[in-house]
């Protein structure tokens, strides 16, 4: 048997495209990742709100002193010291952004250009790690420079990746013999 081919002299096949549905189903698409964007927005301020207890952040003194190190590189956020998840977003600390890094006697100036520059005196200072990780950013094993620090009475953790991932082990070692020597001076 052979199939028969049957064929419509002059007629072609009906435009498939339903108009209406397709436009309605992207602007459903369209409000739909519209409000998924609103409530991380939310709750980005919502996490905020409940951690309005936590101090505004010192600024750096008008003469901070000789400058022991310098960094550049990329500020990656900062959380609750030990909970690498947990991430604090109070003050601007949740923001990314470059960094200028500059440890002196008094303490660390974080300067960040376009977010909030923020001070860490030295008797603050509590450790300084290599890790791979701070919430939203994992990398390998010891690309991450992790400065433990105390903000009123929370511990922090913020971590900051330098342009040159070389310069991480001589920042831990100062840092630490930094904290170390003012916990001794400290304890006289």
């Amino acid at each position: 048997m052979t199939p028969v081919i049957l064929l419509a002299a002059g007629k072609e096949s009906a435009e498939v495209t339903d108009w209406a549905a397709r436009i309605g189903w992207v602007v459903g698409l369209g409000l739909f990742v519209a409000l998924v964007y609103w409530l991380m927005r939310e709750g980005w301020k919502w996490r905020g709100t409940l951690q309005g207890d936590l101090p505004e952040l010192p600024t750096a003194p008008d003469e901070p002193g000789e400058a022991k190190l310098t960094m550049s590189g990329r500020y990656h956020g900062s959380t609750t010291a030990g909970q690498w998840l947990d991430r604090i977003v109070a003050h601007g600390l949740g923001t990314r952004s470059r960094a200028e890094l500059t440890l002196t006697d008094a303490g660390l100036d974080v300067v960040r250009p376009g977010a909030s520059d923020f001070f860490v005196p030295a008797a603050q200072l509590r450790e300084a790690r290599l890790d791979k990780g701070i919430a939203g950013k994992v990398l390998t094993e010891g690309g991450l420079l992790v400065v433990t620090w105390a903000h009123g009475d929370k511990l922090i953790d913020s971590g900051f990746r330098s342009d040159r991932a070389a310069e991480h082990n001589e920042w831990v070692e100062i840092l630490n013999d930094m904290i170390n020597k003012t916990e001794t001076e400290g304890a006289r």
